[in-house]
């Protein structure tokens, strides 16, 4: 699905998918999800604030797991 501006939505079940799938970091779910880096960060955060993720600071890169509950 498309909005106005012609950027790609994606469903949270598409996010999970992208790190169950093994795709780890901001940019390999941005890849992942063929959306920009800038994108998957905003959702991701907003994702790990409702509990649905969680993510470990490696060096300077996001790592990013599905919650375990």
């Amino acid at each position: 699905m498309n909005d106005d501006e012609g950027r790609r939505h994606r469903d949270d079940d598409e996010y999970l998918g992208a790190i169950r799938d093994g795709a780890r970091t901001t940019s390999e779910i941005a890849d992942a999800l063929n959306i920009t880096r800038q994108g998957a960060d905003y959702r991701l955060r907003q994702l790990r604030e409702e509990g649905k993720v969680d993510c470990e600071m490696i060096g300077n890169t996001l790592v990013w797991s599905v919650s375990e509950e």
